[in-house]
């Protein structure tokens, strides 16, 4: 049995476009992205000569006893088929025309589920890398983003890593010059929001600000983290904002701490902010933890 470990990475949307809904339903989009150094840890043993399985968990401390053991928490994480991983998988060999004797996929999660952070993307992109790897790279990097978009839609992306310009559905990628060295301070809330339903809301409004794709790829090729906060545009925002003051207020907190930009990231409901020291970044994080539990401080990647 062999065993296979690869880190999946968080991704970052420092602008987010919505152009138009398509005619199949989708929606085409224009995108920076940037991936993030908070990931979940994903284990797999290949070749197990028996059935495929899949045990997704995220660890979690006991509050009230904090010299306790962990308890691994499954409640939320698809355990089975219906997990992003193995259908990841499943294109995967069907791609390369083997079909492994067993495997058993392990991912411990420390990206929040519903934050807009790719989590279950980065899961899926990691086990496309792991197993092409494993295999001898018979895949190009470019031809893995084919198949990880076929599992879903940001799983192209968390393929490539990195900062990229993603437009259409995802499908379309541009790698970019990396963004400089920043700290960045992520704090999820504790709702989420429906997709689906923020889509069908931004059909039917107009969009008063729009990012500037060009502006946001100057700044990052020039280091400027000023320029790179004020280009941050996410369309979404100001409709999770009408209902969700926690937005306004994580954003508000991290720009008294010392943000330059602080935005909330895909359909939410993440918010991150940009910072250029660990030591204000730290302060940030120690502040937002009064409110909220969850929040992680990261590096580009």
């Amino acid at each position: 049995m062999e065993i296979l470990t690869e880190g999946a990475f968080a991704k970052l949307n420092l602008t987010l476009d919505v152009l138009r809904r398509r005619d199949d339903g989708y929606h085409d989009l224009q995108m920076i992205v940037q991936t993030i150094s908070l990931h979940d840890d994903v284990t797999i043993h290949a070749e197990t000569g028996e059935a495929w399985a899949v045990h997704c968990f995220r660890e979690e401390a006991d509050p009230q006893n904090p010299e306790a053991e962990t308890v691994l928490v499954t409640d939320g994480y698809p355990q089975n088929e219906k997990n992003l991983v193995w259908k990841a998988a499943r294109l995967y060999f069907d791609r390369i025309g083997k079909e492994p004797d067993g495997m058993e996929i392990f991912i411990s999660k420390r990206i929040p589920m519903q934050a807009g952070l790719g989590g279950g993307s980065a899961d899926a992109a990691a086990v496309l890398r792991a197993l092409n790897r494993y295999y001898g790279n018979p895949l190009s990097i470019p031809a893995l983003c084919e198949l990880g978009f076929q599992a879903g839609c940001d799983v192209a992306f968390c393929v490539l890593m990195g900062t990229a310009l993603v437009e259409g559905r995802g499908e379309l990628l541009t790698k970019l010059p990396d963004a400089p060295e920043m700290f960045y301070v992520v704090c999820k809330p504790d709702f989420s929001v429906s997709t689906p339903e923020l889509y069908a809301e931004i059909d039917g409004k107009a969009i008063a600000r729009r990012p500037e794709q060009k502006a946001m790829m100057a700044n990052l090729q020039k280091g400027d983290l000023l320029g790179i906060g004020g280009s941050m545009v996410n369309v979404f925002e100001p409709f999770v904002m009408e209902k969700h003051f926690d937005i306004n207020y994580i954003k508000s907190m991290m720009f008294t701490y010392g943000a330059y930009g602080a935005q909330m990231t895909g359909t939410g409901s993440a918010v991150f902010g940009i910072f250029d020291s660990f030591e204000y970044a730290t302060v940030a994080c120690t502040m937002l933890r009064d409110r909220y539990p969850q929040v992680f401080m990261a590096k580009n990647v």
